[in-house]
């Protein structure tokens, strides 16, 4: 994590237009998850899409990252490597992306069901989504960090799930991880305060059972310590007084799936 980083309106602008197009890639990625495909096609699909529209993977090469998309599947919980694997009926899958354009990042995250999914997974999926806004909601200047932190713990508690703790929110923008950290659990007005241009992302982990992780060999993904299955969606906030400023949209990912 490098230090805070306030940013002007101008600046802001400019993040969002960065947002808009992982939003769009978010669409395009939410046509094809179905069965029978590989989730390095989706990599392939997104490192393409980003350079078409004028600007590069924010994940590729980042601390080593060899891809363009954090692609985790089932249990895993983030950072997972696209790969050979190949997606069935009932996998649930998170991708994570970021795009750097002109200077500018955006990061999100969505929980994709591969087909049908098990009632259970669903839940878990509409929990952690409705969780994620629920922090939202408290991304205002003159509150603090604390108060996101446990909108969205406040929201999981009465599902007995996993909330994932090693792993957090932070700010975002001129680069891809800054101050401040925003856990997905803690106390209301306890934290650093939320001052109006901070860019933070809220992401949501959840586990569907334990809230412990593996860390794996390849220094990258996570997974679950009991191999249950774990979802994740993550947005991006301005701070502002009054109103939280969402920079990016998950209506073209729900338009697809309205239509599947």
């Amino acid at each position: 994590m490098s230090k805070v980083y306030y940013k002007t309106e101008e600046q802001i602008e400019q993040i969002r237009e960065s947002a808009k197009v992982l939003s769009l890639l978010l669409g395009e990625i939410a046509k094809e998850v179905k069965p029978g495909i590989t989730t390095l096609s989706l990599d392939k699909l997104a490192y393409d899409f980003i350079h078409d529209h004028g600007g590069t993977p924010a994940f590729l090469n980042y601390q080593g990252f060899p891809y363009s998309l954090c692609i985790s599947v089932n249990d895993q919980i983030v950072h997972g490597f696209p790969s050979d694997y190949i997606l069935k009926e009932g996998d649930i899958i998170s991708v994570d992306g970021g795009v750097n354009l002109k200077g500018f990042i955006s990061d999100s995250a969505y929980t994709f069901g591969v087909g049908e999914i098990s009632i259970e997974a669903q839940q878990l999926l509409d929990v952690t989504k409705a969780a994620l806004y629920k922090g939202i909601e408290q991304a205002i200047a003159g509150k603090r960090v604390g108060d996101i932190s446990a909108a969205v713990q406040e929201h999981v508690a009465p599902y007995h799930y996993g909330i994932v703790r090693e792993l957090v929110g932070h700010g975002v923008g001129l680069h891809l991880h800054e101050k401040p950290e925003v856990p997905n659990y803690g106390k209301r007005g306890s934290g650093p305060k939320l001052e109006a241009g901070l860019v933070v992302c809220i992401e949501p982990m959840i586990n569907a059972g334990k809230a412990g992780v593996k860390f794996w060999d390849d220094g990258w993904t996570v997974s679950t310590i009991d191999g249950k299955l774990s979802a994740h969606f993550e947005q991006m906030v301005a701070i502002r007084k009054g109103a939280p400023d969402v920079l990016l949209t998950f209506e073209h990912v729900e338009e697809v799936l309205g239509k599947k």
